[in-house]
């Protein structure tokens, strides 16, 4: 009987499905029936990460990127995705591919006594880079002035 292939393809079939990403209806926390719903599309996120510097905020769909080098910050639209354990932001930057992904999880900068409630995982381009994130209604335990 053939019953074992069929099971696996069912099987993988729905965990296909099980990582597909939502995207975003503009809805508060809660509204998303498929994907993370932590972050309100209204709430400022904010991230920074060491090693190169970096940093900025994302304002609905429009995200600050700076660095030492860039302190004033470029500005750039992305698109909002819920996947099933977080958020992704896309966009591009300088003629790059911009994509950043908002997970839950204790995050520190490893240069400050802050505890953050999100980290971050930035590509752009071919490189990654790691850091932290937090929002109005979700900040930053620690000082103000690290």
């Amino acid at each position: 009987m053939r019953l074992l292939p069929i099971a696996a393809l069912a099987l993988s079939s729905g965990l296909l499905l099980a990582a597909c990403q939502t995207q975003d209806t503009g809805g508060a926390p809660g509204t998303e029936p498929d994907g993370f719903n932590g972050i309100a599309k209204g709430d400022t996120i904010h991230f920074t990460g060491t090693e190169p510097f970096w940093g900025g905020d994302v304002r609905g769909s429009n995200l600050t990127y700076s660095t030492p080098e860039n302190q004033e910050g470029s500005t750039i639209t992305v698109k909002r995705f819920h996947g099933q354990g977080g958020l992704g932001l896309s966009g591009e930057l300088g003629g790059a591919p911009f994509d950043m992904t908002v997970t839950p999880g204790a995050c520190s900068d490893g240069m400050s006594d802050r505890s953050y409630p999100y980290t971050v995982t930035l590509k752009i381009g071919s490189e990654t880079r790691l850091g932290c994130a937090w929002t109005d209604a979700q900040p930053f335990e620690g000082p103000q002035q690290p």
